[in-house]
Formats: C-alpha cells, sequence, structure tokens
C-alpha cells in the first residue's frame, strides 16, 4: 500500500552502489526502515531528501518489513545542524538513541514532537544540553527504564528527597539516603529539575538556565544512569565525550 508518511530521517546506511536504507521516524507509523531508490546517485532527486535529520514527505510502499520509498519531498532542512559539528554530535546523539530505543512501527505522536522539538532548538540555539537531556529523559521512559524522580523509590515518600541513586533507579529520602552509600547528593532545586525533565514538554519553556557545574552533574547522573540500564553502546556519545575534551 503505498503511503504518504511525515518524518524525520535518524540514520541512512548505503545499499548496493546506488541505492540506501534509511531509518524514518514519523507520526503516523513511528520508527520503520524503506529502502531508497538510487539515492546515492548525485543527480538523483532522493539524494537530497534521504541526508541525516532530514524532515521531509514520503510516499512509501509500506511493508513489515523493509518498504520502499517511491519519492519525497524536504520540508525541512536543518541545515544549520550539519553545517555546526557541535549541533551535529548532539542531533546524531539524539536520533542514534531514538533509533536503540524505540520500536518499529509503534507510533508515539509525543515522542515524536520532541524530537521535532529538540532538534528545533539545537538548530537555532548554541546550548544544547538541557533540551538534549529533558529529550534523554522521555527515550529512556520509552525504553522502560526511567527513573523514579516523583517519589523515594525505596519508601514512596514524596517529600525531603535529598539524593539520586543509580543502584536504586531514582531519588532517595532522608530516610532512606543510607541504603546507597554511592548516591549523588542533590539540592533540591536539582531535584525539581529532574521532575521537569521527565514531565514537561520542551515547547513549554522558555528559557532555561542552569548553572554550568549543575550541567556537569546532570550529565554524569545520564551518563551512569544509561551505562546501567540501556544495554546499548551509543558511537554518538563517545563522539560528543571526545568532543567535551576538545573544550
Amino acid at each position: 500500500m503505498l503511503e504518504k508518511i511525515d518524518g524525520i530521517i535518524i540514520k541512512t546506511q548505503d545499499y548496493g552502489e546506488t541505492h540506501k536504507i534509511v531509518t524514518i521516524f514519523s507520526k503516523k507509523l513511528g520508527k520503520f526502515t524503506a529502502l531508497a531508490r538510487g539515492a546515492k546517485k548525485p543527480k538523483s532527486r532522493m539524494a537530497a531528501v534521504t541526508q541525516p535529520f532530514i524532515y521531509g514527505e514520503f510516499f512509501v510502499y509500506v511493508n513489515r518489513g523493509l518498504s520502499t520509498i517511491q519519492q519525497g519531498e524536504m520540508i525541512h532542512s536543518f541545515r544549520p545542524i550539519r553545517e555546526d559539528i557541535i549541533k551535529t554530535a548532539y542531533t546524531a546523539y539524539i536520533t542514534e538513541l531514538t533509533d536503540k530505543l524505540v520500536d518499529m512501527q509503534s507510533p508515539d505522536i509525543f515522542l515524536y514532537e520532541e524530537l521535532y522539538e529538540t532538534m528545533s532548538w539545537i538548530e537555532k540555539n548554541e546550548d544544547a544540553e538541557i533540551p538534549v537531556m529533558m529529550y534523554e529523559f522521555k527515550l529512556y521512559a520509552k525504553g522502560g527504564f526511567s527513573p523514579t524522580v516523583d517519589k523515594c523509590v525505596n519508601c514512596g515518600n514524596s517529600t525531603q528527597l535529598i539524593a539520586f541513586s543509580i543502584t536504586e533507579g531514582g531519588l532517595l529520602c532522608n530516610r532512606c539516603r543510607s541504603i546507597d552509600q554511592g548516591a549523588f547528593n542533590l539540592p533540591t532545586s536539582m531535584i525539581k529539575l529532574l521532575y521537569v525533565f521527565s514531565t514537561l514538554q520542551l515547547n513549554r519553556i522558555g528559557t532555561i538556565s542552569v548553572k554550568q557545574e549543575n550541567k556537569k552533574l546532570l550529565r554524569q547522573l545520564m551518563d551512569a544512569y544509561y551505562d546501567k540500564y540501556g544495554g546499548y553502546h551509543l558511537k554518538s556519545r563517545k563522539f560528543l565525550n571526545q568532543l567535551d575534551l576538545l573544550k
């Protein structure tokens, strides 16, 4: 069946001498893979619309396995992202994470819109650390390993939350802090921020102001948490870490 599908290119790979297989995250179908014939030919109309991070309209013969793109039109190129190495690195990270944690042909309109909003933020702003972490929280929930950030993960108490435990999988209150000596002590402001990350849509936030030392601590928490529960190696994260070293 030929269907018109709007979506974001989150992954591309060469197939033979002239074709590509692209992974598209769409509102209608969720994530799916499709063959783009002739997309590696420089003069092909398919070449431009099957670049990474393109938001396009695609006419697709949909199958349970590999679908086929009949034609496509670019809606938004996200060109500033591809022209900036930092923006490219962040976007490559969130699209790779999306590819790893989202099941095939399982629509999720909320997550799809959050990806688009996060890419739009990256395109227009220099500081993308907080929006990226907000999107990561939503993906962790999709992957089934989101941390508990609205109450104590041990006793359920929603007050006097003072620490984040990687081992226990979320926040600990003052009474339960002792069950994990390696938990990260956090100020109240950061505990509230974790809750915001997990619940609030990016388009509902105007400006985001977080101290640099708190950003670093949050990034440390996110990385340690993913290393324990995520389960997938991410090439793009290694690249981001290398860029941090270059700074």
